[in-house]
Formats: structure tokens, C-alpha cells, sequence
């Protein structure tokens, strides 16, 4: 069980194309976001979705296949660990975030896995 500790696996489509930046060590970093819907029946019987926007995070080759393959409206599987930040805005407020430190894509709808 220790394995699955910290584990996330997600389900959904890019809003975006990944953001690509490269560190002044020269590793690569790409951020990008994954809408997953959830949908149910509410107490009348309608059908009610849910979309839910997950902030993702990937370095290095993880980064690179990003940056390469995905597109915006991609539907994706993702592998990765919750990752916790915290920061202090410009009017000295403490804020926190929390993203995906993504591990494994795999596109879906297509042949290609892409893993690192």
C-alpha cells in the first residue's frame, strides 16, 4: 500500500495547450489544466454534470511529450502525485494551490502512450 499514498489518476480534456517553459538549468516544465466531468441524477430525476478543473504540472521528458503531442480538447488519462504550494499575494496575503505532479499521460482516442 505504500505505493498508493499519494496517488492521482484523472480522466479528461485539455482546456488549453500546454504552457512550456524551459529552467535556467535547461529542464523543461509544462503546465496545463484537465477538465473531468461527473455527472448524477439530482432529487428530481434531472441529469446533472459536473466539471471539475484540475491544474497539472510536468518536468522534463513528461514536459517534453506534452509539449509535443497535446493539444486543446485532447481527451487524456493522467498518473501523477497532489503536489501543495503555498504563496504570499502582493497585498501580503497567505495563499495555498494544489496541482498534479504528472508522471504518466496517456492519450486516448489514439495509439500513442507517452510515458516517462
Amino acid at each position: 500500500m505504500y505505493a498508493l499514498k499519494n496517488k492521482v489518476q484523472l480522466i479528461g480534456n485539455l482546456g488549453n495547450a500546454p504552457e512550456v517553459k524551459t529552467t535556467e538549468s535547461g529542464k523543461k516544465l509544462a503546465r496545463f489544466s484537465v477538465a473531468t466531468n461527473e455527472s448524477y441524477r439530482n432529487a428530481k430525476g434531472e441529469k446533472v454534470t459536473e466539471t471539475t478543473w484540475h491544474n497539472l504540472v510536468a518536468w522534463g521528458k513528461v514536459a517534453e511529450l506534452a509539449e509535443k503531442y497535446l493539444t486543446k480538447g485532447k481527451e487524456v488519462a493522467i498518473e501523477g502525485k497532489l503536489i501543495n504550494n503555498s504563496y504570499t499575494d502582493k497585498d501580503g496575503n497567505k495563499k495555498y494551490s494544489t496541482e498534479v505532479q504528472v508522471t504518466e499521460i496517456l492519450m486516448l482516442g489514439s495509439k500513442a502512450e507517452i510515458s516517462a
